[in-house]
């Protein structure tokens, strides 16, 4: 088999042509290829408006066409992922701790391989998950245990389930693949900016919960991990509260699928021995612009092409005071929602359906934060300092989760907003206009204040004056890490912390990659069948 890179179609062309200009480039008749499918499609707009191609040809004589050493083709030597044989059951199941997508990949891995765990989740199953998500985003009554950070999916759940990542993995293809088979759009197996959008996302959550019962998991919702039992340097039982109360569940194996707001959790962790050090994360603002405008600035006089999706943007600059401010978790006809999971402390995130197609399109803009910059030194620090901006942000919002928020015009003058100009922000359960440099700590904003013209210059309207400033976005990573050694294990053995909440991923793929990964380790502490 062959890959066949950079097959460029112009945007009234069909893919019924991709046959002959593969041929093209393989300089050898149409007939020749026997099979011809699409590995990855992605848009490029630098000089007028292409789809570009990666393909996979099956030819009757494949020594052939590499002997015509072409750079667009290359033999594929990627070996499809597989699951470890499977393995003989313990006494006492494995015990997987969250339900975002490291811990559900983590668990189907187990279960798949004859090991199916116990899974906990503080939250809720996704449909009543949902219901409760709604109720606070229409009246501000927050739920502590069911939001848009707990419950069945984990954060991504209420997000733009976007799937690309930085990292390359041979089980990233086994996660989409698995994501299709419960429900997904097949499009995620060949967009090069793959999403699945929080519609679908909660449809495939419902099918994925229906395996892993079917494969005998144990699946036990409104369950919150509330402290570690240990023996020998290993731990030996959990301590859970549940629904009917607290009670002790013995294991050999706990994976800490964690998200990146088990602040509780995390506390506990720590003060249970259990190593974790700081790490460097982002914070900053949700920034809201009209769709329409930033079709206009990525695709020109075809913006509006049918055939075209809604665009987005990635930016990035390094500022002279050392700081990087950056996009991140773009939503391309999207909305801002609410993501609190504390009292009092007002957070945002950006959240679209498959379809993109809302008015406005919204992005998280970062500035990098290191421990340096954190109120202490240990471990705990950095939350410590997510949450003095939030009650900054939810007394700015005066109550109820109405977050601050501020056109860019004014930002950039330092006066306070009035109301909404041309873009109108989407927040829910509402914004409180404001000076956002009054909420946010004077080296956020003038880092912000400072990369602003920069990135307009990348993305012509970028810095349009009636742009929405909303805060503040503190959960874009996590801010500590729980360590692990070789074995995917922590210094108190049986522990194995895995995905974003562990600070080992940074989105669903890299989290759930990460948590097959930690069921790899874990049924190589079993014996094969």
């Amino acid at each position: 088999m062959l890959q066949i890179e950079n097959i460029k179609l112009k945007l009234d062309e069909d893919e019924a042509l991709l046959r002959k200009k593969a041929a093209s480039v393989l300089r050898l008749p149409e007939t020749d290829i026997l099979e011809l499918t699409v590995l990855r499609k992605a848009v490029d707009a630098r000089e007028g408006i292409r789809f570009v191609y990666t393909l996979r040809a099956v030819l009757r004589d494949e020594k052939r066409a590499l002997r015509r050493h072409n750079k667009q083709v290359t033999p594929v030597r990627e070996e499809p992922y597989r699951l470890p044989a499977p393995v003989e059951p313990p006494d006492l199941p494995p015990v997987v701790v969250g339900a975002g997508p490291g811990g559900l990949f983590c668990a189907l891995a187990l279960a798949r391989c004859g090991v199916p765990p116990i899974l906990l989740e503080r939250g809720r199953d996704v449909e009543h998950r949902q219901a409760d998500v709604e109720r606070f985003w229409e009246t501000g009554a927050l739920d502590l245990q069911s939001n848009v950070q707990f419950g069945e999916g984990g954060a991504g759940a209420f997000s733009d389930g976007k799937l690309n990542t930085g990292t390359r993995d041979m089980r990233h293809r086994f996660i989409l693949e698995t994501l299709v088979s419960h429900g997904a759009p097949e499009s995620i197996l060949t967009d090069a900016k793959p999403h699945v959008g929080t519609d679908y996302l909660q449809k495939v959550l419902v099918s994925l919960r229906r395996e892993l019962t079917d494969l005998g998991c144990d699946i036990r919702f409104g369950h919150r991990l509330t402290g570690l039992e240990r023996e020998g340097g290993a731990v030996k039982a959990l301590q859970v509260e549940g629904p009917e109360g607290p009670y002790t569940l013995k294991t050999g194996q706990t994976v800490l699928a964690l998200g990146n707001s088990a602040r509780d959790t995390f506390e506990m962790l720590h003060a249970a021995g259990v190593p974790m050090e700081p790490k460097p994360l982002a914070v900053g603002v949700r920034v809201e612009h009209r769709q329409a405008d930033i079709d206009m600035a990525q695709y020109k006089a075809q913006a509006g092409h049918p055939r075209l999706p809604a665009a987005s943007y990635k930016l990035s600059c390094h500022l002279e005071n050392g700081r990087g401010v950056f996009s991140f978790c773009v939503c391309p006809g999207g909305a801002v929602v609410a993501a609190a999971s504390e009292m009092d402390r007002a957070v945002t995130n950006g959240m679209s359906l498959y379809t993109r197609d809302g008015n406005n399109c919204n992005g998280g803009l970062l500035v990098s934060i290191t421990p340096e910059d954190f109120p202490g030194n240990g471990p705990l620090d950095g939350i410590a300092f997510q949450r003095t901006l939030e009650e900054c942000a939810f007394a700015a919002g005066g109550g109820a989760f109405t977050a601050p928020a501020q056109r860019l015009e004014d930002f950039l003058l330092r006066r306070p907003s009035a109301g909404p100009g041309q873009v109108r922000p989407t927040y829910r359960p509402g914004v409180r206009w404001c000076n956002l440099w009054d909420v946010l700590p004077e080296f956020i904003c003038d880092s912000l204040a400072q990369a602003l013209p920069l990135l307009d210059k990348k993305v012509r309207g970028f810095a349009h004056p009636d742009a929405v400033l909303t805060a503040v976005e503190t959960r874009s990573s996590c801010p500590l890490r729980i360590l692990r050694d070789e074995s995917g294990q922590s210094a108190l053995r049986g522990l194995w912390p895995c995905g974003e909440g562990a600070g080992y991923a940074g989105g669903i793929m890299s989290a759930a990659a990460d948590g097959l990964r930690a069921a790899e380790q874990v049924l190589s502490c079993f014996s094969s069948i």
